[in-house]
């Protein structure tokens, strides 16, 4: 019996290997079969792009060193002429106008590979900030300080004008008749003698600016004032269109 089942099996083993062997050709012949190609990218914007590219490399030495400057400002990194390329499209190895020219910028610094922005005074936060602004007693010009880091502006707003919770006080209203009553001289020459009375410089001269008058025959007397050229009954009336501006008239 076991003889007769082992016979059943060998008789079958063909069978198998052939359905075996279909099966695999099968498959080789649907894999070998083409794919459908992908389809082709539109004219997409990348075009866009390049049209910038090249926009910007035809345009003049100053409108590209301008793009350069701008991200030296704004990144405050040290790039090398290819890192410059990536972002604004500024070829500088291609260009030596343009390259020489940063490199001789003052507001840009280049020690031989890579170039910075250079500000005229190197500051990085408000404490250094501020000891510079100390440091200059007749006081120091904000557009020398404006470009110093990129927050410098709101830094500097609130060094020179702190909001010291000291200062506002309550006067009362006593102090402020006082102060008010007090009559001041009518003639600057008498305020100026009270000041250095005082020991206090005043800032003007007038008795040299009216001898320097005298001198040049400049009149010292007021301007008099336009009296203002109101409508009346002899005004010749052209705008009848109009009649609100001449209401007053109807009165008198």
């Amino acid at each position: 019996m076991a003889l007769q089942e082992q016979l059943n099996k060998f008789k079958k083993q063909p069978e198998k290997c052939q359905s075996t062997l279909t099966s695999i050709v099968a498959r080789a012949g649907s894999t070998s079969t083409p794919a459908m190609p992908m389809p082709a990218p539109p004219f997409s914007d990348d075009t866009e792009r390049l049209k910038n590219i090249t926009g910007i490399r035809k345009a003049p030495v100053g409108a590209q060193m301008k793009h350069v400057i701008d991200l030296l400002y704004e990144s405050r990194l040290a790039l090398t002429p290819e890192q410059i390329n990536e972002p604004c499209y500024v070829d500088m190895l291609s260009n030596k106008a343009v390259f020489d020219n940063l490199a001789n910028n003052p507001k840009v610094y280049y020690d031989g590979q890579q170039f910075s922005y250079e500000s005229k005074h190197d500051l990085k936060d408000k404490n250094k900030l501020l000891k510079l602004i100390r440091s200059y007693m007749e006081g120091i010009k904000v557009i020398d300080l404006k470009d110093a880091y990129p927050t410098v502006m709101e830094d500097l707003q609130d060094i020179a004008y702190p909001n010291d919770p000291k200062v506002p006080i309550k006067v009362d209203d006593d102090l402020k008749q006082l102060f008010r009553s007090i009559e001041l001289p009518r003639d600057m020459i008498d305020i100026e003698n009270d000041l250095q009375k005082s020991t206090m410089k005043a800032s003007t001269n007038t008795m040299q600016r009216r001898l320097a008058a005298q001198i040049h025959g400049i009149s010292q007397k007021p301007k008099l004032k336009k009296k203002k050229h109101e409508i009346s009954k002899r005004t010749k009336l052209t705008n009848v269109h109009l009649p609100e501006l001449f209401e007053n008239l109807r009165g008198s």
